[in-house]
């Protein structure tokens, strides 16, 4: 994967995590749905976690990941509590991507 991205959405009641796959196989792990994402804060002390609609479900795609695309990821940041320029690191499933700025 690259262009991994964390921005500040909907006045920071959401953050998306955005990223491009290189490699459909290594990504699928990203995509499935038993694996549950988490975006961890450690500066402000919190995991955040993707909310779940009730008509929609998950706020992110699981469809297979295709080679060059773009996917996201949407988590709850309910109340702010991460900010604007806080590092953070998304964790799902042995994937890890560690360090990333809220932009």
């Amino acid at each position: 994967m690259d262009s991994l991205a964390v921005k500040w959405v909907e006045s920071g009641e959401v953050l998306r995590f955005t990223y491009r796959v290189l490699d459909p196989n290594k990504a699928s792990a990203l995509n499935d749905k038993k694996n549950e994402p988490v975006l961890i804060a450690p500066e402000a002390g919190v995991k955040l976690v993707v909310p779940s609609m009730e008509n929609v479900g998950q706020l992110r795609q699981s469809a297979p990941p295709e080679e060059g695309k773009a996917y996201w990821i949407v988590f709850s940041n309910k109340g702010r509590l991460v900010k604007r320029g806080a590092h953070v690191n998304v964790v799902i499933g042995a994937f890890h991507a560690n360090g990333l700025v809220v932009d």
